[in-house]
């Protein structure tokens, strides 16, 4: 539609139709039967608002987008198509890794290509927005929700956020793209203590410097529209914060997208005790920014009578509604409702033998060796080996995790079968030894039905028999696989938890097969930083897996049968004991550090009972075979910031082993004195270097002053002259160092 036809369909609306275009209900108040009025009284919205809606949350399928858009368009007045959104986080129908995962690949142009293909399934089956990519900076492991981010690492972190929103906007034009949404605007992985909903505190600097970029990144991507976060920052609830959602996000950024709520977070405004009722909270709301209201009825119900009394000019209301119509005029949704959805095209698109051999790609790109002692993997699937696949895992569905609302459990590829394809039937034996999980009461806690417990939980002969069989095949096996893991309801939105270690049953199995004296291979399945310290010993090599999705068993066969030489990377950091969370590679020193401090003994900033460093540090992982780097060089020793100088810091690879490997060389810095204190390290770059056996490949970083730019208390970022250290090898914590200095 021409921009003067819209404008004029934008001033024909009535009051009650402008209103409809802002509120976003679920896909049960469409259906075609009375069972939609319970939805309806249970929200407090009348039959009007339900008609005159302007888009519908987590309704997918092309004959049911047909269907409810049909419905829509019959009911008179103005016929404005509904826009159809849902989370679409990490793979519709083919199912990546969670973006956890993702970020391990440190490998954002097949992420790119991933979300591509994402989009075309998506809307090939009538979906036409995504609530993705999740970008929030995550530090503790605690929040069951860093499943959905891509780590702990601001730079890392924005490389990931423009890459996905790319990948779904990259064919939007062409009607096979989807339309991405950043959230959690702002900061919603730092709730406090990892809780769910909990608040967020953050000093600007921590802020802009750290929590900020990764949104900023998505921005400078052309994401085409935002979500607010649950959660207040510094004291304001971010669905209501008009300096973050107008000074920043639109002023500061240039944002002129649509600025979505969270589930029910406008009404929540009065439980956070910022709004008195549901109308003050649809007015701060509007006020701060917010253009549609998700699933609550303060627009709906309060929005009218703020402009009949004069509380709020119907000029704010039709702002926010031509940022919807123009995002459905761009879609191209007034000439083709449907967005080019059809039952025909979606049974095409979805889970394509291509699109499932990207995802086998990215899957095991996504795993991490964790250890390998004695060079145990790969195993040799041409031996005579008998392998003993043990575990609640080894021949199991559930590799999605919990926020693959789409993917369905039956297309994907087990252990088991993946397992199969290496290895004859009389070598390989399975075991599930175990359920995933025997804790009744967490479950019950959680609200999870007695029926749905009884699918989770076998009964007491069955467990026993289940153990029986697990222990009697290891004892006539030479290896075994032991497949472990959370359970998907766990980990995700609120799935946080304060105790984050592999469930009891499992590990009491693991310690049995560990008698027997026969080499372990731990594979670990979870949606988070597992603590595997008192689990580390009982194995002798571990594979984190995390939900590696519909491909996951065949990935995890390729690594564990050495098909791929693992290249996964951590993005966040593994904790040695819960009691050291939040913890993360780039926090900033103290005047008393445990290392290089004027004091000794009790009074430096450590524990008394366990050590400040992680168990396995942000970057970490290992490959088959064996590299050696070489000296850190730079080819200066000074950058000039007022000529916009660049220096070039170089590092050799060399693989010493007999097998090609790739390895992410990865480069830090530390400005050594600051008006801001600066982080240990931070990441500023990072090449992955293909090596042959015997070969060796020189990475390479070129340095600019505004990589060396950092945030001060008015959130603006400066750079200042001095001394940097500069850092380089496979993880933040095993780094060769150099310095340079920054020149005025």
């Amino acid at each position: 539609m021409e921009q003067e036809k819209l404008h004029d369909l934008l001033q024909s609306l009535t009051l009650q139709e402008k209103i409809g275009q802002l509120i976003q209900l679920s896909g049960e108040f469409f259906d075609a039967t009375d069972i939609s009025l319970g939805p309806q009284r249970k929200l407090g919205i009348t039959q009007e608002a339900v008609d005159l809606a302007g888009s519908v949350l987590n309704v997918a399928g092309a004959k049911e987008v047909k269907r409810i858009q049909d419905i829509h368009l019959r009911q008179g007045g103005h016929p404005i198509p509904l826009l159809f959104m849902a989370d679409v986080i990490y793979g519709y129908k083919t199912v990546y890794p969670i973006p956890l995962g993702i970020g391990a690949t440190w490998d954002p142009a097949l992420v790119e290509r991933a979300y591509t293909n994402t989009a075309d399934e998506a809307r090939a089956s009538g979906l036409q927005v995504s609530f993705a990519p999740m970008v929030d900076l995550v530090r503790d492991p605690r929040w069951g929700r860093v499943l959905e981010s891509t780590g702990e690492d601001p730079y890392l972190n924005s490389r990931f956020a423009a890459a996905m929103v790319k990948g779904f906007q990259k064919n939007l034009a062409a009607g096979s793209g989807l339309v991405s949404c950043v959230k959690h605007f702002a900061a919603y992985g730092a709730a406090e203590a990892g809780r769910e909903y909990n608040p967020a505190d953050l000093s600007t600097p921590t802020l802009f410097q750290d929590y900020l970029p990764s949104y900023k990144a998505a921005i400078d991507a052309g994401v085409k529209m935002v979500m607010t976060s649950l959660t207040t920052l510094n004291g304001v609830p971010a669905t209501a914060d008009k300096w973050l959602l107008q000074d920043i996000l639109r002023k500061r950024w240039g944002f002129d997208g649509v600025i979505i709520s969270d589930y029910a977070s406008v009404y929540e405004l009065i439980k956070h005790g910022f709004a008195q009722d549901s109308t003050d909270a649809a007015a701060k709301a509007l006020t701060a920014g917010v253009d549609i209201d998700m699933k609550s009825p303060c627009y709906a119900n309060g929005l009218q009578p703020l402009v009949e009394n004069g509380h709020l000019s119907e000029a704010k209301i039709d702002d926010a509604v031509w940022r919807v119509l123009t995002l459905k005029n761009k879609l191209g949704l007034f000439e083709h409702p449907y967005g080019g959805a059809t039952e025909e095209r979606e049974h095409a698109q979805t889970l394509t033998p291509e699109k499932r051999s990207l995802a086998r790609d990215l899957s095991r790109k996504a795993l991490v060796l964790l250890k390998n002692n004695e060079n145990l993997l790969p195993l040799n699937p041409h031996g005579n080996q008998r392998v003993a696949l043990i575990g609640p895992y080894a021949d199991e569905q559930e590799l999605l995790g919990l926020w693959a609302v789409h993917g369905e459990r039956k297309d994907t590829v087990t252990i088991k079968a993946g397992f199969s394809e290496y290895l004859p039937a009389q070598q390989l034996q399975i075991a599930k030894g175990t359920d995933i999980i025997r804790d009744r009461a967490m479950l019950e806690k959680m609200g999870v039905s007695a029926e749905q417990i009884g699918h989770i939980i076998s009964g007491s002969n069955t467990e026993q028999s289940n153990h029986d069989q697990a222990l009697a095949i290891a004892k006539n096996a030479d290896i075994i696989v032991f497949a472990a893991g959370e359970h998907t309801l766990q980990s995700g939105e609120a799935g946080s938890r304060t105790r984050l270690r592999l469930p009891d049953n499992q590990r009491q199995l693991l310690a049995e097969l560990r008698k027997l004296n026969k080499p372990i291979v731990l594979i670990v399945i979870s949606g988070r930083p597992l603590v595997l310290t008192d689990v580390q010993d009982q194995a002798d090599a571990i594979l984190q897996a995390w939900f590696p999705g519909t491909e996951g068993g065949h990935a995890i066969a390729d690594v564990i049968f050495g098909r791929y030489n693992p290249t996964g990377r951590l993005s966040m950091t593994f904790p040695y004991d819960e009691g050291q969370l939040p913890l993360y590679y780039n926090h900033l020193s103290t005047g008393r550090p445990e290392n290089h401090s004027q004091h000794s003994g009790r009074f430096v900033s450590r524990y008394i009972d366990n050590p400040n460093k992680p168990l396995y540090p942000f970057g970490y992982g290992l490959s088959y075979g064996s590299v050696q780097y070489g000296e850190l060089k730079l080819d200066s020793d000074t950058l000039a910031a007022a000529g916009r100088d660049e220096l070039t810091a170089a590092i050799s690879v060399t693989n010493t082993g007999t097998v090609p490997r790739e390895e992410t060389v990865q480069f830090y810095i530390h400005d050594q004195v600051a008006s801001i204190v600066q982080p240990v390290k931070r990441l500023i770059g990072f090449q992955k270097v293909p090596v042959q056996p015997g070969e060796t490949k020189t990475a390479a970083l070129t340095i600019t002053p505004d990589m060396l730019s950092f945030a001060n208390r008015d959130g603006e970022f400066i750079t200042e002259p001095g001394m940097f250290d500069l850092f380089a090898r496979p993880n933040s914590q095993d780094v060769h160092q150099t310095s340079f200095s920054l020149t005025e």
